[in-house]
């Protein structure tokens, strides 16, 4: 029998059996099979399991994931900073719940304990009477925290100030009706006839004083629909026409040394009828304002009594009561003027 003959055909291994370890003794390779038949021992088993992982499984079923797999939430953008967020548990011991709570209702209680007490030293003997709580004399030291918080929005107004801001403006559509405000009587209009202003602290020395005729036939006319604020909560939409205080300014320069204007009106009176002189101060930046008018005319007509006629002072970017009727003197200082208001315990500035 020749080498052929003695040659047995390997039986295929049956794969369940453990391969061979790859390290035993060499075997002599069997003759090659038609080119049909012959397939590695490996590939075939390879194809048995694909074909029953095939057969026993369903197309509509889903893939299974593997270890390695991403959950999908994983796989999305970053959440956005205002995107809803998932929540997250928070786990805390009983002992240290218990100790937390008891800490901020301590916290809480004292202080509401502060706040009632600050409150209770602020309020004005009057209001505290009413409620039943007694209370000392006012003292040096109530009077003047309560100025210096005065103040202190005063300056935060002031630096907050700026010429390009511009209050809003409106349709004739959006008048409102403008109450008669005068914090005392109303002057009878006799005063009209002999009206004046007059003009003092100017850079030429002189003291001026100029007639309504002056006044509108040296200066060119502004119109501005404003809201005009009071400081009692109330408002009113009007149609404004008169003089910019800025040209006034350029045409009658102050002083170099001037940083404010002292606005007066000497025909105010108190509730009794009595004179009652009214002045304001005001800081030489807002009178520049563009929107700043010393006002001559009211929904297109000439200003009447009730109104500040002939000539009231029109700042918008302030409260109500920097808004003098009746103006009859300007005068331009270095130092800050004494203002009505504000030695009745009202702020300087005034600014909205």
């Amino acid at each position: 029998m020749n080498a052929e003959e003695n040659h047995v055909m390997p039986e295929p291994e049956d794969p369940a059996q453990p391969e061979q370890a790859p390290n035993g003794p060499s075997v002599e390779e069997p003759a090659p099979f038609p080119a049909d038949l012959a397939k590695p021992e490996a590939a075939e088993v390879a194809d048995r399991q694909t074909q029953a992982e095939t057969a026993s499984s369903s197309p509509d079923d889903p893939p299974s994931p593997t270890v390695n797999e991403t959950p999908a939430a994983a796989t999305e953008g970053p959440v956005g900073f205002f995107s809803e967020q998932a929540p997250k548990a928070i786990e805390v011991s009983p002992p240290i719940l218990r100790q937390r709570t008891r800490r901020d209702l301590l916290l809480f209680g004292a202080g509401a304990i502060a706040a009632l007490a600050g409150v209770g030293y602020l309020l004005p003997q009057e209001t505290l009477a009413r409620i039943g709580v007694r209370q000392g004399p006012n003292s040096p030291g109530k009077e003047r925290f309560l100025n210096r918080s005065l103040h202190f929005d005063d300056d935060v107004a002031e630096a907050l100030y700026s010429q390009n801001r511009k209050v809003p403006t409106y349709s004739k559509s959006q008048i409102t009706p403008l109450r008669n405000n005068y914090n005392g009587a109303t002057p009878d209009a006799a005063y009209i006839s002999a009206w004046h202003l007059t003009l003092d602290g100017l850079a030429s020395g002189l003291s001026l004083a100029l007639d309504i005729r002056d006044l509108l036939t040296r200066f060119s006319a502004h119109e501005q629909i404003t809201r005009l604020v009071c400081v009692e909560g109330w408002s009113a939409v009007a149609w404004w026409a008169g003089l910019s205080f800025d040209d006034l300014l350029h045409a009658y320069p102050p002083m170099s040394q001037a940083r404010w204007a002292r606005v007066e009106s000497s025909v105010n009176l108190d509730l009794d009828g009595n004179p009652d002189p009214y002045y304001v101060s005001l800081d030489l930046p807002t009178a520049r304002h563009p929107q700043t008018l010393l006002a001559t005319h009211l929904s297109g007509q000439p200003l009447t009594v009730e109104h500040g006629a002939p000539l009231r002072l029109l700042v918008p970017v302030k409260l109500g009561l920097k808004n003098v009727k009746a103006v009859t003197k300007i005068s331009y200082v270095a130092e800050e003027p004494r203002d009505y208001w504000a030695e009745r315990g009202y702020s300087l500035y005034d600014g909205i």
